[in-house]
């Protein structure tokens, strides 16, 4: 991987000898008390102010604060007026605006584009305290504030908006969040590297919107640069390779990628998934090259992805002074994204496993950022001295997935020209490093660790890698998991599985054998809670019906299911919106067809179809049944889905029949999904 600056050897700012905030000052008079005239930096969120490492804005201000500028918080602003962003002051460099730990629009709305009442970032779980696009808004609003100001916008809704890009509420698409926000510079992927180096060069006088070579960022340009090599992406040629780049060429050093502009994809789905599939292929931050899109009389350029984090760096990030708690202006307000990870340690930042729907290799990428067992184990004792409530029970090790950390390509110089997607799929890689042995390690030192009782792992396990070390199931299963253990194998047939990314139903059925082998040897009940999702791309109501008889075989009652919500720049996105496998080369008349299901009656039969054993759903799918030639289905037996009676009061077959006495018993479990593509952010929520 290439090299890069470590992010702590800056020259502090002149403001250093302010020293260090309780809390990053949300008001004038917190100013004061640290006799602060002005703030350097002003960040807007539309989370409310957690200090802590698993909430954006809180490292991103503390970072900023360790090179010794002076950063304030304007946290869930009222977006109506100007005046509550007046309230620090004009910042002396710019401000940083984000929507939060998660795109507004999904934190808004479900998948079936119902309103939400509630917002786990907000106190007492209150709704509506943040505007849809929140990034748009709040840079209007800075901008009229402060006209003169610069704006640099970030977090996973700008990361996930950089370019035109299919947006599921509007059912359009839209462009760049850069050219809608008006800001100044765009942000993408694990900020860190970048905003330090912006923040540093504003500080010498040199304005955001001209930093046009800082990696991990995306601007707005009159034209590309005539030193510049642009190879031509913006067309389909059906005798290339698919992705606008013949297969084996080279290409100069300073080559730019032309993506089809903005007015193409809007009115081409097929140019849009072509456009998709060529940004995929630019994620590795060892290969990517920059990317260019027109959008009316601009270019929008797109520099590489950031180069992550080093350990040391890493380290030190999460070792800040963070006051591990929400401000004290919340007062005993509750928030439920800091009930959920306040005795929770992220141990790893990225993904590898480059599932289609997930947001999280998008904005993080697909290198594992690890930090020291010494940083991870620092972090347990300050836990336990430090934070109120804290009764010996760390209640998560983990990260984007609980068992990759550490992980890692054996050889770095194929890791720095590999394009492919995914490390697993569509089977682990030979080259990728799968031991256990760190994480082993790692979880034997942190229960050892004087006043902690139990250390459970509740981030999600890709139980395909888990299966090449019984040694790690056994050490989890044994003294890890605490009733049961959330996996995601999202479904059980070969259609759907394909175009997610992820391992066939044996994996899983492989894993379950090895989990219930090591929890009766420890003496445990303890129960698998796999994840499913509905109406993902590529999914039939016949590969429903057959998930659903699959749960039924097995015993499962799913209590909360998720149908699949488009995340914008998702690969699962671009197939719902093109209808193309963007997982293939795309071709104007030979692209591989993707069938998705779109409309709400066929949404619903899907999500129906997951709750088989729920009476409300029992007259849809008996219609559905009838309809697909499997009538055999609805009866009394084992082997049938839903019966042919009706409770009184359910369904839409009112009082039909009656209540059945005898109860099925049956496992319950509950999938309420943490990834952006499902609804993120109570458990793991990706970084600014």
């Amino acid at each position: 991987m290439l090299g890069a600056k470590d992010i702590f050897s800056y020259r502090k700012f002149w403001a250093h000898r302010f020293g260090t905030a309780p809390f990053l000052p949300m008001s004038r008079d917190e100013m004061e008390r640290l006799e602060w005239d002005s703030c350097d930096i002003i960040l807007v969120t539309g989370d409310a102010y957690i200090d802590h490492p698993s909430f954006g804005m809180a490292i991103i201000g503390r970072v900023l604060e360790a090179q010794g500028f002076r950063v304030g918080i304007i946290a869930q602003p009222d977006w109506t007026a100007t005046e509550a962003f007046k309230v620090l002051g004009r910042p002396n460099l710019f401000f940083g605006v984000t929507a939060g730990n998660m795109d507004s629009m999904v934190n808004r709305y479900t998948a079936d584009r119902r309103l939400r009442h509630n917002d786990s970032y907000t106190p007492n779980d209150e709704g509506g305290k943040r505007p849809d696009r929140s990034v748009i808004v709040y840079s209007q609003r800075c901008r009229e504030a402060y006209p003169e100001t610069s704006i640099v916008i970030g977090g996973i809704e700008a990361s996930l908006r950089r370019i035109a890009h299919y947006d599921y509420w509007s059912d359009k698409v839209r462009r760049s969040v850069l050219v809608d926000s008006k800001a100044d510079l765009l942000v993408f992927g694990n900020a860190e590297r970048a905003i330090v180096e912006i923040a540093h060069r504003a500080a010498k006088g040199e304005p955001p919107k001209g930093m046009h070579d800082i990696r991990g960022t995306a601007l707005l340009c009159d034209a590309v640069p005539a030193d510049w090599h642009v190879i031509a992406g913006d067309h389909l040629d059906d005798g290339a390779d698919g992705t606008g780049n013949e297969a084996g060429a080279r290409q100069p050093e300073r080559s730019v990628m032309r993506l089809p502009a903005f007015e193409q994809v809007r009115d081409d789905p097929v140019l849009y998934a072509h456009a998709s599939r060529l940004m995929h292929r630019e994620s590795n931050p060892g290969n990517a090259r920059p990317l260019v899109q027109h959008h009316g009389d601009k270019e929008l350029w797109l520099n590489p992805p950031p180069i992550p984090l080093s350990t040391a760096e890493m380290d030190r990030v999460y070792g800040l002074p963070y006051a591990r708690a929400p401000h004290p202006v919340y007062g005993k307000a509750r928030i439920p994204a800091w009930d959920m990870i306040r005795f929770s340690i992220n141990i790893m930042r990225g993904c590898f496993g480059g599932c289609s729907f997930c947001s999280i290799t998008e904005h993080e990428g697909r290198v594992i950022q690890s930090r020291s067992e010494a940083s991870i184990l620092r972090e347990i004792e300050d836990i336990r001295d430090k934070v109120e409530g804290f009764t010996g029970i760390i209640s998560d090790l983990g990260g984007p997935t609980a068992n990759m950390y550490r992980m890692a390509c054996r050889d770095k110089k194929i890791e720095a020209i590999c394009r492919r997607p995914s490390c697993v799929y569509p089977e682990i890689c030979k080259n990728l490093d799968t031991s256990h042995d760190s994480l082993v390690q790692l979880y034997r030192k942190a229960r050892a660790i004087p006043g902690v009782k139990k250390v459970l792992i509740a981030s999600g396990l890709r139980y395909d890698l888990a299966e090449r070390s019984p040694a790690y199931v056994k050490e989890l299963v044994t003294h890890h998991v605490g009733g049961y253990l959330k996996i995601a194998p999202e479904h059980t047939e070969a259609g759907p599985l394909s175009k997610m990314m992820k391992p066939g139903i044996g994996a899983y059925d492989r894993f379950k054998m090895m989990f219930d082998k090591y929890a009766a040897e420890a003496g445990k009940e303890l129960y698998l809670i796999p994840y499913f999702i509905a109406a993902h791309p590529g999914t039939t109501d016949q590969d429903m019906m057959n998930l659903a008889l699959w749960l039924k075989r097995n015993g499962y009652r799913a209590d909360q299911v998720q149908t699949f919500l488009p995340s914008p720049m998702s690969v699962s996105a671009a197939m719902y919106h093109s209808g193309c496998n963007t997982l293939r080369p795309i071709r104007r008349n030979g692209s591989e067809v993707v069938f998705s299901a779109k409309g709400v009656k066929q949404r619903r039969l899907h999500k129906a179809f997951l709750r088989y054993h729920d009476a409300e759903n029992w007259p849809v799918l008996r219609e559905a049944l009838k309809r697909m030639g499997r009538a055999d289905l609805i009866g009394p037996g084992k082997h049938q889905l839903v019966p042919t009676w009706q409770p009184a009061g359910t369904g839409l077959s009112g009082g039909e029949g009656t209540r059945c006495g005898k109860k099925h018993q049956t496992q319950k479990f509950f999938t309420q999904h943490t990834t952006q593509s499902r609804r993120p952010g109570l458990k793991r929520p990706p970084k600014a």
